[in-house]
């Protein structure tokens, strides 16, 4: 559903941190759509505070180094997997369902300097299986990944504040190529329209939509943000904008479901699903990532 006109000021000028900062007026996108999405499910879900996985069985609620498994039919818990307060998981972030196995973006957020992994886990008994480490990078905090063609598209974070570097700030977030062995291979920088929302916080949660655009949600803010890949140019394109009733975070689409997502309100400590509109293409402008 399409929100009228009437309240784009309202969507993208209100409350914006940086703009406030700034005292420089909020960007907005030519032909930016305003949407609107519809909430299909919701359970309780205590372990939920950094994001949510789903397949067409089970939703997985995943926190800082604790995931658990609720059977969709009944919102019941049906495992649960925690690892030690002070072991090697610090701070996982955003998973996703990838055949027998949850995918999960891993870093040591908020220490410094930045250090990320990548982390598998078997998607019914929840035992991890396996780890990729991708060291310090000074790109910044691994918040979520994905496949795209033959590889990865990545989100890597930065933040304002004293949880930052001190000499950059969320605008130095970027999304990165990798090749299947985790080579850097190319990337995009975000628009001002979506950094100055997001601000001074990161882009949490990310997937390729199954439009083939990339969707991304801030950390405290109940929007979706739609980016097409550029015709030139090292910068995202910002096509719309969903209003989706969850404080932001990660979140996964349910690949058995048309145009699903799952996310989470964390103060909540809900797991939420929505369908989402579709997005209207314009291949002058943007192109999908797939």
């Amino acid at each position: 559903m399409r929100l009228p006109n009437a309240l784009l000021p309202l969507l993208l000028l209100a409350s914006s941190p940086l703009a406030a900062a700034s005292e420089e007026p909020a960007t907005i996108p030519p032909g930016l759509q305003l949407l609107q999405s519809e909430e299909v499910d919701r359970l309780d879900a205590p372990e939920a505070r950094q994001g949510a996985a789903v397949d067409g069985e089970n939703y997985y609620a995943i926190g800082n180094y604790q995931i658990a498994r609720y059977k969709r039919a009944t919102h019941q818990r049906q495992q649960v997997w925690r690892g030690d307060e002070g072991g090697p998981f610090i701070h996982l972030n955003s998973c996703f369902v990838d055949g027998e196995e949850l995918a999960c973006a891993h870093s040591n957020y908020p220490q410094l300097p930045f250090a990320n992994s990548v982390e598998w886990f078997d998607r019914t008994t929840l035992r991890h299986t396996r780890s990729k480490s991708l060291g310090v990078m000074d790109e910044g905090s691994l918040v979520w990944f994905d496949h795209v063609a033959e590889g990865w598209i990545v989100g890597l974070a930065q933040y304002g504040g004293e949880k930052g570097l001190g000499f950059k700030d969320s605008r130095f977030a970027a999304i990165e190529l990798y090749d299947p062995q985790w080579r850097r291979i190319g990337g995009w920088a975000l628009p001002a329209s979506v950094t100055q929302r997001i601000a001074p916080k990161a882009a949490s949660g990310g997937a390729i939509g199954p439009d083939g655009y990339l969707y991304i949600m801030g950390h405290d803010r109940p929007e979706m943000y739609v980016l097409g890949r550029p015709l030139a140019g090292p910068t995202l394109v910002h096509v719309a904008t969903i209003a989706i009733d969850a404080e932001g975070q990660a979140f996964a689409f349910d690949k058995g479901q048309p145009r699903t997502a799952c996310a989470i309100s964390r103060p909540m400590e809900q797991i939420r699903c929505f369908r989402l509109p579709e997005v209207e293409p314009n291949p002058e402008r943007y192109l999908p990532f797939e």
